[in-house]
């Protein structure tokens, strides 16, 4: 009774992590999938041969596929929206902030190239989601407006401009590779900065200061 007693969670505790290892896998599959463009095309099957599991574990864990590639959208913009939240600690200005974090996240084409990847695919949908990049703009640039920071008026139309923008830098990136340096992120966050408000001799400044580290991905 006494080894039934002290083997049955430990044979508990390797099914759990069993499934947790299952279920990572089609969420990293479906990443993939969406930085490649394929996630609207791709059946149940391919999804499961990317993760390298059997099909008939898939149901085991999601209920479709439009929820495993929501489930993976949350995942990896909410974790990549947690360590800029990180990085950007201990900065007062708003304005520091919404620049910090916009340049960040533009310099994913050069340093994560599979987020990069996954975020245009998934364009402008991210807008929708209550987790990850855009909420935590939407949060800074309120932040700069409250603070007088920012002088336009409507953050929402603000935060699609600046999404617009990003993605569109991303994606060129993506597609012309050569065409595009690492110094139009600053170019790209000084406009925005200008756009939101802020004087033109500040948003050249802002856009250049030395960037907070980011936590390894």
């Amino acid at each position: 009774m006494g080894t039934a007693r002290t083997t049955a969670p430990s044979a508990t505790n390797r099914l759990d992590r069993r499934k947790a290892r299952t279920r990572q896998s089609l969420v990293e599959a479906a990443v993939r999938l969406i930085a490649d463009g394929r996630g609207d095309r791709a059946s149940i099957q391919e999804i499961t041969d990317e993760a390298d599991i059997g099909f008939g574990s898939f149901y085991n864990h999601f209920n479709s596929k439009e929820q495993l590639f929501q489930t993976a959208s949350e995942e990896v913009l909410e974790r990549w929206g947690q360590m800029i939240d990180a990085a950007c600690v201990g900065l007062d200005d708003p304005a520091q902030v919404f620049a910090a974090s916009l340049r960040i996240s533009g310099r994913l084409a050069w340093t994560h190239p599979e987020i990069a990847g996954f975020i245009t695919g998934a364009g402008l949908q991210l807008l929708d989601t209550d987790l990850g990049l855009a909420p935590r703009a939407l949060r800074d640039i309120q932040a700069g407006q409250a603070a007088n920071r920012f002088s336009f008026a409507n953050a929402q139309i603000a935060l699609s401009a600046v999404a617009g923008g990003l993605l569109g830098l991303l994606r060129l990136h993506e597609d012309q590779p050569d065409a595009i340096e690492e110094s139009s992120v600053e170019e790209l966050t000084e406009a925005s900065l200008r756009l939101l408000g802020i004087p033109a001799a500040q948003a050249r400044r802002l856009a250049r200061l030395p960037l907070p580290p980011v936590t390894a991905w």
